[in-house]
């Protein structure tokens, strides 16, 4: 017993870090309390692709493991790593929800992230994320976020359609929407409490009010064994992954903004980050992209580094033997295949999720500099575009258009970084004769 603590001690530099096995133990079941929506909330989204769920939820756990396995022990740090909920809604409500087969939807993705691991291992990455510029990067996970709040209202029946608005507010007489406002409101009051996993408790909590209420009954049995892993296995396809080029381009783009501020704000929180210096940064970039690339084998979509880990590090967690502890947790989960399957069938349990995700993407919104014109219209439209088009590419590609011409325009050419001229040309191209 002594010498594991001694090899753990060295691995994970635990005395250095000033911490112990016993708090990076609660830092893991704290980040695995506070990221376990994610398991459920994901799977049902690709449900909507035609992907089985069971398909989906074991594609979850395995991305997970992986990533979050690879961040702890070959990085150290105690940042989780999962199927990012903004970078997965691109793929399921704006290219599968165009025709592309759930399939080829995961190529893209795995095409990505076979870019993704390349860029990691050169200076490439760094150009490419100081090429756009801080406003478009806030607006577009501010906009993603507007996007999958928008998503998650509509599928807790909170906003419906009508004929002569388009949408309007729904009915509370309608079981669902009900059941979505009580997870709202309690999920929001657990949050203001600072309890951990408040998400996952307010869906536990939907889920009994739900089945006390007859509105959902309870499988058999709770527990299972994993479903088969060769249902998910090697199933993306690449053979018309040329013609997404674009897709690619954006499924990019999103992994490496949500990748690295994730990974910056985390590290600051756990002191890892001193002096602007980030230690072992190839190794966490590389982290992720291998757990969207082996995710994808299993028909997962891009994974990125989880805001979530905060709760884990607010509680002590300093090294990566957290992530251990999280990801054996996280295995546990696949013998619970029938229990989750029942939840993800209710939307009401799994809207507040999606909504309340949303709403912290929003925080950036006040680093935006509004009263420079230049920099808040292109910021303005690319958050309006991705709700009212229902698509984050478009938003996206207005976004950097928008930047670059009001900046010629105005006379602040200088301003815009010359790979910036490309994408916007690329963008242009394809908004022009793609919805012509």
């Amino acid at each position: 017993m002594n010498s594991i603590r001694q090899n753990l001690n060295q691995w994970f530099e635990l005395d250095t870090r000033n911490t112990s096995i016993q708090t990076e133990f609660l830092a893991g079941l704290t980040t695995f309390i506070a990221m376990s929506y994610i398991v459920i909330v994901m799977p049902q989204m690709w449900s909507t692709t035609g992907m089985d769920f069971h398909t989906g939820y074991l594609a979850t756990i395995i991305a997970m493991a992986i990533g979050t396995s690879v961040m702890g022990i070959a990085a150290n740090y105690p940042i989780a790593i999962a199927p990012g909920i903004g970078i997965n809604a691109y793929l399921i409500y704006t290219v599968a929800a165009n025709g592309v087969s759930w399939q080829e939807t995961i190529g893209i993705s795995v095409a990505a992230a076979a870019i993704f691991t390349i860029l990691s291992l050169t200076s490439f990455r760094q150009i490419f994320i100081e090429s756009i510029p801080e406003s478009l990067k806030i607006a577009i996970g501010v906009g993603i976020g507007f996007f999958i709040s928008f998503i998650g209202l509509q599928n807790g029946h909170l906003i419906i359609g009508h004929p002569s608005t388009l949408v309007s507010l729904g009915t509370f007489a309608d079981p669902v929407a009900t059941l979505t406002i009580m997870g709202l409101l309690l999920a929001v009051v657990l949050m203001v409490l600072r309890v951990p996993g408040s998400i996952f408790l307010s869906m536990a909590g939907v889920t009994v009010a739900a089945y006390l209420l007859g509105f959902l009954s309870l499988p058999d049995s709770w527990f299972s064994l994993p479903p088969d892993i060769n249902e998910g296995f090697w199933q993306f396809r690449l053979d018309h992954v040329g013609h997404y080029g674009m897709e690619v381009f954006v499924v990019l783009l999103l992994t490496l903004f949500d990748t690295t501020g994730t990974l910056l704000g985390v590290g600051r929180q756990a002191g890892i980050i001193r002096d602007g210096h980030f230690p072992h940064l190839q190794s966490s970039l590389l982290a992720d992209s291998i757990g969207s690339f082996a995710g994808g084998l299993f028909s997962s979509g891009p994974t990125s580094s989880y805001a979530e880990s905060g709760t884990g590090v607010a509680v002590g967690g300093r090294t990566g033997l957290s992530n251990v502890f999280t990801v054996l947790f996280f295995i546990l989960l696949l013998f619970c295949l029938p229990i989750a399957s029942t939840i993800a069938s209710m939307p009401a349990i799994t809207a507040p999720a999606l909504i309340l995700v949303s709403a912290l993407m929003c925080e950036s919104l006040l680093d935006i500099h509004w009263r420079d014109i230049t920099e808040a219209f292109p910021a303005f439209f690319t958050i309006l575009l991705m709700p009212l088009t229902y698509s984050i590419a478009l938003g996206v590609g207005a976004g950097f258009i928008l930047y670059t011409l009001i900046k010629v325009c105005s006379g602040k050419y200088r301003e815009v970084h010359p790979f910036l001229y490309l994408m916007t040309i690329r963008f242009a191209i394809q908004i022009i004769f793609c919805n012509s």
